[in-house]
């Protein structure tokens, strides 16, 4: 699965680029609407992050540029949170969905999970767990079609794990994941959000394990103990 991040911020685009590695994506990124329309005219991509505030070429213009060339390629713009004329132009030209900034990086991933999957064709963005289903799109989650109570934080780390069932994530990919930029989470922190979550989800027979010293991992449901019968 091949993207393409426009983005400006070297900062901001590093991050992206790192996470989204992390996650098994290919990035592709470059700083400038040029680069980015040149990229798109010439090569095949799965997905478009577009900041709208590029030098050279607007992110509009690239982004009116390629639906012109009758491109129906998955696009997502990212703003800056007080600019609502921005997004609903961006819209109005094609786009498929915004992100204002600052924004949590566990929400972007769930939004590049969902549009990769409409990209090749509609794909299901609801994944099952045992008893439990997570709606990416809506970011809701249910034990035994029961909606369960996550703060948006716990729906985050809910995302994250799931996304790697049965494999080790770290506190640093935690952090990394669940940090909104300009705002630090603590490995503290981690262990109250995992806690938390924990207690909501493991009614339904759904755990996560501590890895000590190293991270947590959500185990695969059948390999879940499940409790004796008396």
């Amino acid at each position: 699965m091949r993207i393409l991040l426009a983005e400006d911020d070297s900062v901001l685009a590093d991050g992206l680029t790192r996470s989204l590695r992390q996650s098994g994506y290919a990035i592709d990124c470059v700083k400038n609407g040029q680069e980015a329309d040149t990229a798109l005219s010439t090569q095949e991509f799965d997905l478009l992050i577009l900041d709208l505030g590029l030098p050279k070429m607007p992110g509009l213009e690239v982004l009116r540029r390629l639906r012109a060339r009758g491109s129906l390629l998955p696009v997502l713009i990212l703003t800056a949170a007080d600019s609502i004329e921005q997004r609903v132009n961006g819209l109005d030209l094609g786009a498929d969905d915004y992100m204002a900034k600052p924004f949590a990086l566990s929400e972007l991933e769930a939004r590049v999970r969902a549009l990769t999957r409409r990209g090749q064709g509609g794909g299901s963005t609801v994944i099952k767990h045992g008893p439990l289903t997570y709606d990416q799109v809506g970011r809701s989650a249910y034990i035994n079609d029961q909606m369960l109570d996550l703060s948006a934080r716990e729906l985050g780390l809910l995302e994250i794990l799931l996304a790697r069932t049965g494999r080790l994530v770290s506190k640093e990919q935690l952090v990394d994941h669940l940090c909104e930029w300009g705002e630090e989470v603590s490995n503290n922190a981690i262990e109250v959000y995992v806690h938390r979550l924990r207690k909501k989800i493991e009614v339904g027979g759904v755990r996560i394990a501590t890895v000590r010293g190293l991270g947590y991992c959500l185990e695969k449901f059948s390999d879940a103990p499940r409790p004796e019968s008396k």
